[in-house]
C-alpha cells in the first residue's frame, strides 16, 4: 500500500517488541489495523504503553476491548488514550448506545442491530467470526458476559426503510456499550438471510468439530480466496443501517440511524479521531467513541443523518 501511494514504510515484526517500540517512539498516535486483532492487538498496545504513543484499531472483537479496558489504569498514567473500535465496529453502534441510554437513563436492557446493502464482510471480520463460532453466540446478562448456541437468538427488526431478520451474534457492543452506557444487560444483531441462519445453527451444534485447527484453518484459507474488500464502485453505492433498543422493564424507546458502508465509514471516523488526537482533544485511559467525543460525533460525517 504504501508502495501504491509513494509513502515511507517500516516493517517490523509483532513478535519483536523492541523493533516495535523503536518504530513507535516518534509515533504520537497509532492506528492499528491488523486483523484478527486476537493475535495483534494485545503487542501494539504494549508497545504503545511504553512508548507513550495513543492507541485506536478498527476491530469489533469484544475480546480486545475487555484487554484493553483492562489496560485503562496504566494509559492514564502515561497520558494516552486507549480507543479500539474507531471504525464502522463500533463509533456508529456506540453512539447510537449513548444515545438510547440518554433518552432512558434508567435502561436495564439494550438491543442493538446492524445491517447492510451493497456491501461485504471484510477477511478480517469473517475470520474473527470463525475463530469465534466454536465459543457460540456471546452476550451481556446482569453486567455479565454470557454465551448461547449460535442461531438461537433470531429477531425481525424494523430498520425504518425497511424490516429485516436478524440474528444474534457476538459483537463488540457488548462489551463497548457496557463502557459506554452501564446497562447491565445487551444484546446485539446482524441482518442475515435464511440460509444464512440455518448455516449458524448447523455451526451451534457442531461447534465441538469447530474447535480442530485444521477445520478453523480449511474455513480461513477459503476466507483467503474471496476479494479483499468491495471495490470503489460497490463502496460508493453501499449503505449501512443501525438499530437499538432499550428498555427499564416498564419504558422501552428505539432508535434508528444510516451510515455509508463499513469500508467508507471506517475511513472517515478512524482518521477524525487521529485528528482530534493530533490536536489535543482525548481523554486518557481506556474510551469508546461514545465516552470520548460523546453521542453525536457520529451525525457529523458526510452521508450520516440524524437519529430518527
Amino acid at each position: 500500500m504504501a508502495k501504491k501511494l509513494d509513502l515511507p514504510f517500516q516493517a517490523v515484526h509483532l513478535a519483536d517488541k523492541n523493533a516495535l517500540v523503536q518504530l513507535l517512539l516518534e509515533s504520537k498516535v497509532v492506528i492499528h489495523a491488523a486483523g484478527p486483532f486476537s493475535a495483534t492487538a494485545r503487542q501494539m498496545i504494549e508497545a504503545c504503553l511504553v512508548t507513550k504513543s495513543h492507541y485506536i484499531d478498527i476491530t469489533g472483537e469484544w475480546p480486545v476491548y475487555e484487554y484493553a479496558r483492562s489496560k485503562s489504569k496504566e494509559a492514564m498514567d502515561v497520558g494516552i488514550m486507549l480507543l479500539p473500535g474507531a471504525g464502522f465496529d463500533v463509533v456508529p453502534s456506540d453512539c447510537l448506545a449513548l444515545h438510547l441510554k440518554n433518552l432512558l437513563p434508567d435502561a436495564t436492557s439494550l438491543e442493538l442491530a446492524f445491517t447492510s446493502k451493497n456491501s461485504s464482510v471484510s477477511r478480517g471480520t469473517a475470520k474473527t467470526m470463525i475463530e469465534g463460532a466454536p465459543d457460540g453466540q456471546r452476550y451481556r446478562i446482569d453486567h455479565e458476559l454470557a454465551r448461547k448456541s449460535l442461531g438461537t437468538s433470531i429477531k425481525e427488526i424494523d430498520f425504518g426503510d425497511f424490516k429485516q431478520t436478524c440474528v444474534g451474534i457476538s459483537w463488540g457492543d457488548i462489551s463497548t456499550a457496557y463502557a459506554s452506557t452501564g446497562i447491565p444487560t445487551i444484546e446485539v444483531f446482524t441482518g442475515a438471510p435464511l440460509k444464512q441462519i440455518n448455516k449458524l445453527k448447523w455451526m451451534g451444534k457442531l461447534s465441538f468439530m469447530l474447535k480442530w485447527p485444521f477445520v478453523q484453518n480449511y474455513l480461513k484459507n477459503q476466507v483467503d480466496k474471496r476479494p479483499a474488500g468491495p471495490d470503489a464502485e460497490r463502496r460508493k453505492k453501499g449503505e449501512a443501517w443501525f438499530w437499538g433498543k432499550v428498555s427499564d422493564g416498564i419504558v422501552s424507546m428505539e432508535a434508528r440511524l444510516k451510515t455509508p458502508e463499513g469500508y467508507t465509514l471506517t475511513a472517515m471516523t478512524t482518521t477524525a479521531i487521529a485528528r482530534n488526537i493530533v490536536d489535543g482533544n482525548y481523554k486518557p485511559g481506556y474510551q469508546t467513541p461514545g465516552t470520548a467525543y460523546g453521542e453525536k460525533f457520529i451525525t457529523d460525517f458526510p452521508g450520516v443523518g440524524s437519529f430518527f
